[in-house]
């Protein structure tokens, strides 16, 4: 029988009382890993009460203090790469190389959480004399408990890399809802955190349903909540949650678009393409599904692109020399085979197909292979939906004018790119695209840490993203400080003025 998973509430791993699980796949192989418990209300209400009481003296450890935990989170979690990386691969399908990509990721975002009295000092202000007399200093201080509502594709880097260590270095707790389908890798990095120091009830993870997790959008100890999911469930968290006066960030789909223009070099183009577009299977927000080539280089380029595509090897995501791994289970599978038989449908020609994939000695897994449509037009769904598997589609544009209003028409903008040669072109396709992060001859333009994951439209619902200073922001608030002095003849004088705020 596989393992039944536990609940984290107060640094206790404790079973739960529901008698509804969720089976954990190795999408490789299609064997049951382990269960994952859809816990009660009740028990989320207990995780949240647990973050609430270690909230207080966690709020007054010095951040000093709250770092050098963080500090050995960051080589625990260095020590543990190998077993870390195996655990992605097994529960969540990424190859190797992407499944270590992933721990590093979290890495990233704890190193990003270490330098925390830094950001936090460099992100007050202060002014002697705002008044004659009177000085004023903006501090930024925590908030409380926060929640995390996380998806599937990356069990490491969204809860242990965007959302806990800024979270908890800046002095909150949290409660984290992992995926059901992908909860281990979270499970392991949280007991690294108890072994590296952290107090109890400072994280605290729980694996539910969508009815029990709308505790979160208005209970009253909850003061925010970072989201990532589709565009329909985060519009629904940002709008109800917005309204109970909770700080959202909601993190939503994409169908990322690049732009290649004539002058890109074709073999080069191809290859970042090919790993844009197949990467982690096509299950990553930043993925590029969506690719408007110049008509006059459009056969050169698809037929470069689909012979790059048929030499990646797909097999089991944890051995080393695999170049895509499997989708994360069989209802996803069947999601993203639904999607390829659309875009026969709607009239694309589909030049590589990945349906009924076989990888010999591993039947059972949930495999897709690369698939590639050309002369998508506006009109087809495939184009413009998130399919969120490894499907490539080709639109092709007359000039650089046309290709980007096509991208600009779509209502996601979390990432956009250009292959180009041209400084011109480039300059102005980041002056006026619609995509939060750009890419220049950069197929996956994720920023580094200390700067934000800023998608836009409908891919990104709240005010301050993750990471960065927004994610500083988001998990503090302001609060200005205003003090005055007296000398020994001042305290005599009875006519002392007072400020009123006006200058």
């Amino acid at each position: 029988m596989a393992e039944r998973l536990k609940l984290l509430i107060n640094g206790q791993w404790v079973e739960s009382a529901t008698e509804k699980y969720t089976p954990v796949f190795n999408p490789s192989t299609g064997e049951i890993l382990a269960e994952a418990p859809c816990c009660t209300r009740e028990e989320v209400a207990e995780a949240i009460a647990a973050a609430k009481a270690a909230y207080p003296a966690w709020r007054d450890t010095p951040p000093i203090k709250r770092t050098q935990i963080l500090y050995r989170v960051r080589e625990l979690l260095v020590q543990h790469m190998d077993e870390l990386t195996d655990c992605v691969a097994r529960e969540n399908g990424k190859a190797w190389e992407e499944a270590k990509g992933d721990v590093l990721k979290a890495r990233e975002g704890t190193e990003v959480a270490c330098s925390i009295p830094s950001l936090l000092n460099g992100m007050g202000e202060s002014l002697m004399d705002a008044s004659s007399g009177f000085d004023t200093v903006l501090y930024r201080e925590p908030l409380g408990v926060f929640a995390g509502i996380i998806p599937f594709n990356f069990p490491a880097m969204i809860p242990m890399g965007w959302m806990a260590p800024i979270c908890v270095a800046s002095g909150n707790t949290i409660v984290i809802k992992a995926a059901s389908f992908t909860p281990m890798t979270i499970h392991r990095i949280a007991k690294l955190y108890k072994e590296a120091g952290l107090p109890d009830g400072v994280i605290n993870i729980v694996t539910c349903s969508r009815h029990e997790a709308e505790i979160f959008l208005t209970h009253p100890d909850i003061r925010g909540i970072s989201f990532v999911g589709s565009t329909k469930v985060g519009q629904s968290v940002y709008s109800k949650a917005a309204a109970a006066g909770k700080r959202v960030q909601a993190l939503c789909e994409a169908k990322n678009h690049a732009l290649v223009l004539a002058d890109a070099p074709i073999e080069r183009t191809a290859a970042g393409i090919v790993n844009a577009s197949f990467g982690c299977a096509g299950e990553r927000c930043m993925a590029l599904p969506v690719i408007c080539v110049q008509e006059s280089i459009a056969d050169e380029l698809a037929a470069a692109i689909v012979k790059k595509a048929k030499a990646l090897k797909v097999g089991p995501a944890y051995l080393k020399d695999t170049d895509m791994g499997p989708v994360v289970n069989r209802e996803h599978m069947d999601f993203v085979t639904g999607w390829i038989e659309k875009g026969v449908a709607e009239g694309a020609k589909l030049l590589l197909d990945g349906r009924n994939i076989q990888v010999e000695g591993y039947e059972k897994g949930f495999y897709i292979g690369p698939t590639i449509f050309d002369h998508v037009t506006p009109e087809m769904t495939i184009g413009d939906s998130e399919v969120f598997g490894p499907v490539l589609c080709i639109k092709r544009v007359k000039d650089f004018e046309e290709g980007l209003a096509f991208m600009n028409r779509n209502p996601f903008a979390n990432g956009s790119v250009i292959f180009t040669q041209s400084g011109r072109y480039a300059r102005e396709f980041a002056k006026y695209t619609d995509g939060g992060m750009v890419g220049i001859n950069v197929g996956i333009p994720v920023p580094v840490g200390f700067f934000p994951f800023s998608g836009h439209k409908n891919s990104f619902f709240g005010d301050l993203h993750t990471l960065g200073r927004d994610g500083v922001r988001f998990y503090t608030e302001t609060k200005s400080v205003t003090t005055r002095w007296f000398d020994e003849e001042e305290k005599k004088n009875a006519k002392v003025s007072t400020w009123d705020g006006t200058i």
